[in-house]
This record gives structure tokens, C-alpha cells and sequence, in this order.
């Protein structure tokens, strides 16, 4: 069988292939901890589980509209309203199976072979594999260590061509932790302002894991909202990978054409995941405020830990639950120090080249795991270096 081209184009997941090689060991009896995978290691919480059980016995198990139930839109656009101190309307949310299609769809919407689209690197790698697999031009936009991940917008502006069509943006930062300060934020949209054929995606699916000072959202500076798409969802913050439930907010007219892919493609979003969204953003959000507490004292254990180990030098991560620390002193490669961990030490992590060229020189750890887990790792790491 001929694939068709654009095939050769499409990059992958390696989080998803790393867990696959640490099950196959596990299965033959080595004892692995899991710090590659990147998804909280707490149960949904119950309230919203519930919900769903509510639904289904409430018979909620048909075709909803493309763009997602009116009322769970409207909770959305709410939520929305009130954490953003924007005004959002219903119509200009649609909702999809996971946030990850709102990546696929805003740029296969919006980027003709040969648009330029900058990106953060080391960043998410769906960014640059769906950059590429609509013949875009991928333009990294590299994460400074010695800024906490940051980036000096004045690099940005080095970076902006004729050709530029999107910037991608990402705070709290997969797989850095770090964040885009309002300071940096605002610069930027100061770069790009007259640019009005520069769409902005803004990715802030950890916006209620953040660390240190609150969260801002680029579309709360005046003549953004129209011109940005939010993306964000329920996987991190709710305990809810497995459930599929993300969303875009975006101006009507590309809703409405999101909405459309969304019907070639999904015909809609699952019924009771979405009836059960709802009860996530208007019920109780002490479980929230419990994993957020309960990251922080992880992310305190696995940064004191890894900067113990001889080779190894790791920052304070601000957001999200990944820690990235500098493996250059250990004098291996990303892809060596991560196979060598996960071979010899039954430690998986991910290499920072998982990430995007800049990212080598470190190593992606997943803190989304016990205390006692984490604390093991340190020792198995110390071990095998």
C-alpha cells in the first residue's frame, strides 16, 4: 500500500513510545517508574464521574450538535469569561474530543504551503509535525534555560518574515514548566500588533497549574481575542485524560468552520463526557486546589533530587508538572542518558530532543507520580551515573 506524501510529514508522540517500551520490560518482569507520560496520576474526582453516570442513565447517548451542547458551551464560555476577564459568547467556543484537535484543525485551517508558523522549542511536538504535515514552514522560537524558559521577545521579532501566519504560544510550558510572564506577554502582542494576519494559539491547557503568580492570557490585551484561539481543556486540570474533552474559543467565523471539520471528521464530541464537563467547571474545585498543593511538594523533591546527581542541573519549574533539567554534565546525549536510565536504571524519561532540536542537552521528567516514587528515582539515577 502507497501512502499518500503528506504521510512522510507526520511526526509523533515519543512520550507514547517510550511507555510503550517501559510496559514491554515491565512485562518481562523489571520493575520501571513511570516519569515519561504526561498525565496526572490522581482519579477523576467523583463529583464529576457521577455526572457522567447521571448522563448516561439520563440517556444522553446520541449525536450532539458539531460544535458541542449548547448549555456545555455556555459553561465554557463562562468559565472562560471569568478566568480570562474577557467577554466570550457560546457560538465562539467549540468543543472536541481532547484539546489536541483544536492544534490540527487551527493550523490545517489556516496555513497554506509555504506560511511560516513560529513555535516554541523545545516545545510540544504535535506543534511542528502538524506544521509540517500541511506543507508549513516550521520557525522555532528557542526557550532560553538562563531565562527560565522564557525567550527574549526581541528574538521573536528576528524571527517574524513576510511569510509569518501564526505564532503558537504555550504557558504554562510542556515540557520546560516554564511560563510567559504578563511582562513578556504583552511584548510580544507590542511585536505583532500591526500584524493583523498573524493568528495567535494560545495553548493554556495548564492554566490552573501554575506555580507562581497568576495565570494571563494574551487575548485579555485589547484587539487579541479576535485573532487568538484558546485552547485548553479538561485533561490535566480535572484528572481526565482517558475522557477526551478540550475545546477551542476562537472568533465565530472560524468556529463556525472548526465546527464543520468537526463534522467530516468526529461528527462530535462523546455526549456524556461533555454533559459531565459541565459538572467539572461548576461543581466543587477542592480536588483542583488538592493536586495543585500536591504538585508543588512533588515538584520540590524531584528538583532538590536531580540536582543531587553528579552531571545534572535543573530549574524551579513555574507551572504544569514536568521538570527539565540540563543532562550536559554527565557527558551523554538526551537520547543516551534516557535509554541508559531506562535500561539500566528502570527510570523512563523522555529525551529533550522529543521536544524539538533545542531541547537537546536535557532530559523531560513527569513528576505526575507518588512522592515515594519520585524519591526511588533519585536513588536509581544516583545509582546508574
Amino acid at each position: 500500500m502507497k501512502l499518500a506524501d503528506r504521510m512522510g510529514n507526520l511526526g509523533t508522540e515519543t512520550a507514547f513510545e517510550v511507555l510503550a517500551k517501559a510496559r514491554k520490560l515491565e512485562a518481562e518482569g523489571k520493575s520501571i517508574i513511570h516519569l515519561e507520560i504526561g498525565e496526572p496520576d490522581f482519579p477523576t474526582p467523583e463529583n464529576i464521574c457521577n455526572a457522567a453516570i447521571d448522563s448516561i442513565r439520563a440517556g444522553d447517548t446520541h449525536y450532539t450538535p458539531s460544535a458541542g451542547i449548547p448549555e456545555v458551551r455556555k459553561s465554557i464560555a463562562d468559565y472562560i469569561s471569568r478566568t480570562r476577564g474577557i467577554e466570550v459568547h457560546p457560538d465562539e467556543v467549540v468543543m472536541t474530543p481532547g484539546a489536541k484537535p483544536i492544534m490540527f484543525y487551527a493550523i490545517l485551517t489556516l496555513i497554506n504551503p509555504g506560511d511560516e508558523v513560529i513555535y516554541p522549542n523545545p516545545g510540544f511536538p504535535i506543534y511542528e509535525s502538524m506544521i509540517k504535515f500541511v506543507d508549513g514552514v516550521p520557525v522555532p522560537l528557542k526557550l532560553e534555560e538562563d531565562k527560565n524558559f522564557a525567550f527574549d521577545p526581541e528574538d521573536l521579532r528576528k524571527l517574524i518574515s513576510p511569510k509569518t501566519k501564526m505564532l503558537i504560544i504555550n504557558t504554562p510550558q510542556n515540557p520546560t514548566g516554564g511560563i510567559l510572564t504578563e511582562d513578556v506577554i504583552r511584548k510580544i502582542a507590542d511585536i505583532i500588533k500591526d500584524r493583523d494576519d498573524i493568528i495567535i494559539l494560545s495553548d493554556e491547557i495548564y492554566s490552573r497549574l501554575i506555580f507562581q503568580g497568576e495565570h494571563f492570557s494574551i487575548t485579555q490585551i485589547p484587539g487579541f481575542k479576535d485573532r487568538t484561539i484558546i485552547l485548553d481543556g479538561f485533561s490535566k486540570t480535572y484528572a481526565m485524560t482517558g475522557w477526551r474533552a478540550g475545546y477551542g474559543v476562537m472568533n465565530k467565523e472560524l468556529a463556525q468552520v472548526t465546527a464543520k471539520l468537526m463534522t467530516n471528521s468526529n461528527s462530535c464530541t462523546n455526549a456524556v463526557v461533555q454533559k459531565a464537563c459541565i459538572e467539572a467547571y461548576e461543581g466543587p474545585q477542592d480536588s483542583v486546589d488538592e493536586m495543585k498543593k500536591e504538585f508543588m511538594a512533588r515538584r520540590d523533591i524531584i528538583v532538590e533530587g536531580l540536582n543531587s546527581i553528579k552531571g545534572f542541573k535543573c530549574n524551579i519549574p513555574l507551572g504544569a508538572f514536568y521538570s527539565f533539567p540540563n543532562i550536559t554534565g554527565t557527558g551523554m546525549s538526551s537520547k543516551e542518558l534516557s535509554d541508559h536510565l531506562l535500561y539500566k536504571g528502570g527510570v523512563a524519561a523522555l529525551s529533550g530532543t522529543a521536544f524539538g532540536e533545542f531541547g537537546e542537552g536535557y532530559l523531560r521528567f513527569s513528576y505526575a507520580n507518588s512522592r515515594e516514587n519520585i524519591k526511588e528515582a533519585i536513588r536509581r539515577i544516583k545509582e546508574v551515573i
